[in-house]
């Protein structure tokens, strides 16, 4: 692994050596490794990221100017105490430094801030230590991930953060292994390969591993990818070794249950699910309680999403979209609540969950609360899971009518059943409210977070309606839902799309009012941070970070960028002085994925900002039918738009990933040895050879040649309007 090389054009060139090299040893990384790879060194007693629980518990009191913990603390609040920055001086804020930290589009890590040291990673799970004052960087751990595990992601690598404890950094990465780092000298200290072969199929992780307890716990991602049996890990911190495993979906019936709850969920299944994996990966959020010495586990969706495939027959399937709560030290289940019982939509439950008291009928109630994608907000007795609240958060459900508090099921609405014709479903698989962190005001028990009215067309596989048989594929994604012209045909028939609105609100969790609610320009944007003196910040989706009055969520100051923003944010202080902070998502152009940090008084400049028009180059002749291209389009969105985005001949502003419209004459004459035989696998593009035939390779490529000429037909047509 690399420590740190004070050149960077040394260190970038030696790591793309490196890459490249260990991209070709795929033996490796399919070996499974329960003990770590080396003996380790004693946890560190230097002060330099020394956090222990006692700290973290205490950090909002003690420390406030700190950010030590992924949610801030262990009961992930992320409110800030700091009041150095306030309504009456925020116009006076500006960027104090930034750091180009990579060039993946999803940044979207947390960064921790421990003594003086900010720990933050990009897409690619690079481990940067920086100082918090001035952004120069300290040491920098890369840890090599391989890129070729995009082809088991549902989008592109994504790493959320890390965990700073007992002198360690903690990085779980984008191609499945969990690292212990020194954070004195960026040093690995150990290193374990967290799948197993119970998961079957490899997978990704995209969250940010949780340190409490003595023990690192980690989840997985990748639900709609080939077969993926969901569980969570636990880790001894010192050594790497396994201490529990909890599995969140059962497996094969006819081998010995893992534990008790298995058996127990196993009874609410039905077909053969084992043979599909079921999903329920914990991608996101866990949630350590010092008070009952839990981990709240938020668990994702099924898969394929289509119950009628993945469990026909079957009930609930426990324990799909659940909040599972575990003794960390036994790794058995105390309790669960499942928000979204025989998950059909994709409503993932690993939303952030905050954890606080609040009286609740008048009884003071020690409460869980979140928001997950189904559109309503629990609240959540987190001593024994019982519902206390669930309101809806926005009016654009049609999926269920109500939750019913006596039973604490939601109550599905028929009419929006689309296993026959299909059906416009809100929310869709994106939620309302996906994994961007939210803030909770303790002393006005008001939680701002922001959601979003998306639709998504559903209807089952037409190869299961045709058969009743569904095939998972080798690779992409396996979601069991239409696709292609037989979706748009089915669409048609449904009438038109529901409008896509976002929002950010002021949300009081007991009543189910929004204190203030208010659109915002884009659909997809980042999480929020409150703030004593009465502050929202927020990275929207259009590039703008804004500060709002969280009295009335009037925006009151904003910073203009040509990112995007779908991240984190965290307020510290060091030496007097307030800091903002944030990572945002490059355009692959003048700017690349970084961190921005704001003070008052901040006075550097961003070195470039501009997003340039998409080029499309001289396109090469190909003859093709309407038919063909009209088949490129379907396998163009079936197999390539995951990470290369949906093509839309109106969508012509560039992005962080290459848009295959933009193909060079040099890139077309490679594209065979490039789609079907994984010649840039370096780079994260893997082969489809055994997926996709030459044919179908080819129908795709017609369809992007087709979408690239409409795009130049049009600016020829305005040029020679103006002209």
């Amino acid at each position: 692994m690399m420590p740190k090389i004070s050149d960077p054009l040394s260190r970038n060139l030696i790591a793309g050596v490196i890459i490249f090299f260990l991209s070709s040893c795929a033996d490796e990384s399919s070996s499974t490794k329960e003990r770590s790879e080396q003996t380790p060194e004693p946890i560190a007693t230097s002060s330099v990221g020394n956090v222990d629980d006692a700290r973290v518990i205490a950090a909002s009191t003690n420390e406030p100017g700190s950010w030590l913990a992924y949610g801030q603390t262990y009961k992930e609040h992320r409110f800030s105490m700091l009041t150095q920055i306030d309504k009456d001086n925020v116009s006076n804020l500006g960027l104090a430094w930034t750091k180009a930290i990579g060039s993946m589009e999803r940044m979207q890590a947390t960064p921790l801030v421990v003594d003086g040291v900010m720990y933050v990673t990009n897409g690619l799970s690079v481990v940067y230590a920086i100082d918090a004052t001035s952004g120069k960087e300290i040491w920098t751990f890369d840890p090599q991930t391989d890129r070729g595990y995009i082809q088991y992601a549902f989008d592109l690598p994504t790493n959320r953060g890390v965990a700073v404890y007992k002198g360690r950094v903690y990085v779980a990465t984008f191609d499945g292994r969990l690292f212990a780092i020194n954070a004195s000298t960026g040093e690995k200290v150990w290193e374990v390969d967290t799948w197993h072969p119970s998961a079957l199929d490899r997978f990704n992780i995209t969250g940010a591993p949780r340190a409490a307890a003595g023990k690192i716990y980690i989840g997985q991602g990748s639900s709609e990818s080939r077969r993926r049996r969901g569980y969570v890990t636990a880790y001894d911190a010192d050594t790497g070794e396994l201490d529990w495993r909890f599995y969140l979906v059962p497996g094969d019936p006819s081998k010995p249950f893992e534990h008790p709850a298995m058996e127990l969920a196993a009874k609410t299944w039905g077909g053969e699910w084992w043979k599909f994996g079921g999903g329920g990966t914990a991608w996101n959020s866990l949630v350590y309680d010092e008070e009952l010495n839990s981990l709240y586990i938020g668990v994702g969706n099924g898969a394929p999403w289509p119950r009628a495939i993945r469990s026909p027959g079957g009930g609930d399937d426990l324990f799909l979209t659940a909040i599972v709560s575990v003794n960390v030290e036994t790794g058995r289940m105390n309790w669960y609540y499942q928000t979204t019982p025989g998950d059909n939509w994709d409503y993932s439950s690993a939303m952030d969950m905050t954890l606080t008291e609040m009286e609740v009928d008048g009884v003071l109630r020690k409460v869980l609360l979140q928001a997950p994608k189904n559109g309503f907000f629990y609240v959540i007795d987190r001593t024994d899971g019982a519902l206390l609240r669930a309101h809806p958060y926005t009016e654009g459900i049609n999926w269920a009518t109500h939750i019913d508090m006596e039973t604490g099921r939601p109550v599905e609405n028929p009419e929006a059943r689309y296993e026959e014709n299909g059906h416009w479903m809100l929310p869709a698989n994106a939620g309302a409210h996906n994994w961007e962190p939210q803030s909770w005001d303790q002393a006005r028990g008001i939680m701002y977070f922001y959601y979003h009215d998306y639709p998504n067309f559903y209807s089952l596989d037409e190869a299961f309606v045709k058969t009743g048989v569904y095939k998972i594929r080798p690779r992409g994604l396996s979601l069991g839902i239409g696709e292609g012209e037989y979706r748009r045909a089915l669409e048609a028939k449904a009438g038109p799309r529901p409008e896509t609105k976002g929002y950010i609100t002021a949300f009081d969790p007991l009543t189910g009012q929004h204190k203030w609610r208010h659109q915002l320009d884009a659909a997809f944007n980042g999480g929020v941070l409150a703030t004593t003196t009465g502050l929202l910040f927020q990275g929207e989706g259009n590039g703008r970070f804004t500060a709002r009055d969280t009295d009335t969520g009037e925006p009151i100051w904003n910073y203009e960028t040509s990112g995007r923003f779908s991240s984190s944010l965290i307020n510290y202080m060091i030496d007097g002085v307030q800091y903002v902070a944030t990572v945002v998502s490059g355009n692959n152009y003048d700017l690349r994925g970084s961190v921005l940090v704001f003070k008052l008084g901040g006075d550097q400049v961003m070195a470039a900002t501009e997003q340039r028009e998409l080029q499309i180059p001289e396109q090469p002749t190909i003859e093709a039918s309407e038919e063909t291209i009209q088949q490129g389009d379907a396998l163009y969105h079936a197999h390539c738009a995951t990470c290369h985005r949906g093509i839309g001949v109106t969508s012509i502003v560039a992005t962080a990933v290459p848009d295959l419209r933009s193909m060079t004459q040099e890139t077309h004459e490679q594209y065979t040895d490039i789609v079907m035989r994984g010649s840039r696998l370096d780079k994260g593009m893997a082969g489809f050879e055994g997926t996709l035939d030459v044919d179908q390779a080819e129908a795709i490529r017609s369809f992007v040649v087709s979408e690239a000429n409409k795009i130049r037909e049009r600016r020829e047509d305005i040029r020679n309007r103006f002209n």
